[in-house]
């Protein structure tokens, strides 16, 4: 594809993504508060799976946690995916695990790039973050009944605020070239589609946490410091079967249910 790095061809990315769960579901917005509350009006009011709402600068992103995320108009991948997986609730942090070693494939393949992934959420390149996930479910009871998955990716921004300018970073900063938005869009939807399928499949998910530790550094033998339980200390000791970050402390092994994590640099 020939598609101009700061703007999208939506008849491009159709053709490009044809025969693909996503075909013909594409919802190009220039500019929008939040992709993923377009995508959760969208579910809630029973849109099949496979929709897709992307913009050009999103006023209003919200990461994990409810922190914001840092749009700068035309320079970012800022994606949302309506999925209707059937699994429990309690199975909802695999299609987390499952987008970032999506994105990491993709950003991998298109630009050279091998990121590390910060449990469960955050793409780095070295310590500055290039990506972030938000997934968020509509559940009934114990049964998923959709969700959604956020992706906001830095890709051609040249600078950032000073507040977060130590802590967050692009691809065309860390590469030193302009890259085409339009054809890494097309590899992270092609990507996620393929780990959704592999997932979805008999045993999928054993397979997921295992190849989530290969390509994170904060799976084992990581100091980090997790905002949960009033917050603590400690080193990371691998997965447990769910995917949840195992991390030993002075008291014994904890299970990181919904903290975020951050490498400790006391």
């Amino acid at each position: 594809m020939s598609i101009p790095a700061r703007d999208y061809d939506v008849d491009e990315l159709e053709s490009a993504l044809s025969g693909s769960l996503f075909s013909g579901k594409l919802h190009f917005i220039p500019e929008t508060g939040s992709t993923n509350t377009l995508a959760m009006h969208a579910g809630a009011a029973g849109v099949e799976e496979g929709h897709v709402f992307f913009t050009d600068r999103q006023t209003a992103g919200r990461g994990r946690g409810g922190h914001s995320w840092q749009s700068e108009p035309d320079s970012a991948i800022l994606v949302s995916v309506l999925l209707r997986p059937r699994i429990e609730t309690a199975q909802a942090l695999w299609l987390s695990l499952m987008a970032g070693i999506a994105v990491h494939d993709a950003v991998l393949a298109r630009c050279g790039i091998e990121c590390d992934l910060r449990w469960p959420n955050d793409l780095l390149i070295g310590r500055k973050k290039v990506c972030g996930i938000l997934t968020e479910i509509s559940s009934e009871l114990e049964q998923l009944r959709f969700a959604v998955i956020g992706i906001g990716v830095n890709v051609n921004q040249q600078s950032f605020p000073q507040e977060i300018a130590e802590i967050a970073t692009s691809i065309q900063i860390e590469t030193g070239k302009m890259w085409s938005r339009g054809e890494l869009f097309v590899a992270v939807l092609r990507s996620l589609e393929a780990e959704y399928l592999r997932a979805l499949a008999p045993e999928g998910r054993v397979p997921l946490v295992a190849r989530v530790e290969s390509i994170s550094s904060y799976a084992r033998g990581k100091r980090v410091h997790v905002d949960e339980s009033g917050g603590y200390d400690g080193i990371t000791d691998g997965f447990d079967a769910n995917g949840f970050l195992r991390v030993r402390t002075q008291t014994g092994i904890t299970t990181v249910l919904s903290g975020g994590v951050r490498e400790f640099r006391g």
